[in-house]
């Protein structure tokens, strides 16, 4: 039987419900057995993601999420099979930490003068020890009674040209990709589809970022359609990249997200695990 992999999700230590060793046991469950841990610009979570995934019998791969900025656009870069420990990439997530804790403060004023009061200690609660990220804000607004759900919240508060949207100037999408490489990793571009960008921009931005050292691009989420999954294909063979797969599971809340439940790569493409150690290719038929 081949290996299930699931190459994206979150855990309480950026924006997932899920503690590390829940994320595993559920991951365990779900049949998945390759799991890669990408929190949002942190690595707080892999020590007890990989004593759970001992544990359990889940080859667990290190890896992170980062936000970086191309010409003004924000867009996230997998980091896949990293040394956490790195001091290249190390010192670089101590900035995007610091740039979350200012966004964070600000979100919290902007909503203040719109006669939304309490924010910051609120999603500072909600993130715990983890970072803070825009779906606690969303969160927040939810519990506060201001939305009816996250994408509400967003809607109406947190998305580009809205109340509490604070643009954030996140470390440069080369920059980005040599912290994830200094640490051995491979750099991923996420979901190429979710920027809304027209298909001009993203080769634009595809063709940078394999100039830059980003070897892959996720064909396959746990949103994707097959249309989207398609193009996301044809993406990756255009410009030479690996194929990634990955949920970006969040929360078991939601059905139409689920570890490990996702459509097989399309033939023809190169899987993003080729380029990984041989704990992953005894795994291979």
């Amino acid at each position: 039987m081949s290996p299930v992999f699931d190459l994206h999700c979150h855990s309480t230590a950026s924006d997932g419900a899920l503690s590390p060793a829940e994320l595993l046991m559920r991951a365990k469950d779900k049949g998945v057995s390759v799991l890669a841990l990408t929190d949002h610009d942190t690595t707080f979570g892999l020590e007890a993601a990989a004593a759970s995934a001992e544990q359990l019998g889940i080859c667990l791969l290190n890896g992170i999420e980062v936000s970086a900025l191309y010409a003004n656009q924000c867009l996230h870069v997998i980091g896949l099979d990293i040394d956490p420990k790195h001091p290249v990439l190390a010192a670089g997530l101590a900035r995007q930490s610091e740039l979350r804790g200012q966004r964070a403060r600000k979100m919290a004023e902007k909503l203040a003068k719109k006669g939304i009061a309490d924010a910051y200690p609120a999603v500072r609660a909600l993130a715990s020890t983890g970072e803070i990220t825009r779906s606690h804000f969303a969160d927040f607004l939810v519990q506060a009674g201001k939305a009816k759900d996250q994408q509400d919240a967003f809607d109406k508060y947190l998305s580009k040209g809205k109340p509490g949207y604070v643009p954030t100037q996140w470390a440069e999408l080369d920059e980005v990709v040599a912290w994830i490489n200094a640490a051995g990793g491979v750099a991923v571009l996420a979901h190429p589809l979710r920027y809304n960008l027209s298909h001009k921009w993203i080769d634009r931005v595809l063709a940078a970022f394999k100039q830059v050292g980003g070897v892959g691009v996720e064909v396959v989420t746990g949103r994707s359609s097959p249309d989207d999954i398609r193009l996301s294909a044809q993406l990756a063979l255009k410009h030479g990249l690996y194929a990634s797969i990955g949920s970006d599971f969040h929360n078991p809340d939601n059905p139409w997200v689920e570890l490990g439940k996702l459509a097989p790569l399309p033939a023809g493409l190169q899987p993003i695990w080729q380029l990984f150690g041989s704990a992953v290719q005894s795994l291979l038929p």
